[in-house]
């Protein structure tokens, strides 16, 4: 659930991709986040693509930076993210959630 008095730290990754890759994309991103969701702080993530087929954006939440970052040490889910560095570019983002909204 996603709440301003969550206390976690959200990451929010735009991917760039060509249409014909948007699918192998959503895969590598779904096969690192298999290993990555059992580290330490990890809460949630998920994935969203584009109906025209050029993006795909992965929302994660941490319970801290600092886990987030440790678990950026681990090697395991580094293959994935390799391969699709070379299918796609991203803009990165940490952000706070500061309001929702609800019906």
């Amino acid at each position: 659930r996603i709440s301003a008095k969550g206390g976690v730290v959200t990451l929010i990754n735009v991917f760039t991709v060509e249409p014909a890759n948007q699918q192998r994309l959503v895969e590598l991103l779904t096969e690192a986040t298999e290993v990555v969701r059992r580290a330490p702080g990890f809460v949630s993530a998920s994935l969203h693509r584009s109906t025209d087929g050029t993006k795909v954006t992965m929302y994660a939440q941490w319970r801290s930076i600092e886990e987030y970052q440790a678990m950026r040490q681990d090697p395991a889910p580094l293959p994935f993210f390799q391969e699709a560095l070379t299918i796609a570019t991203f803009e990165p983002g940490v952000y706070e959630v500061v309001r929702t909204f609800a019906p």
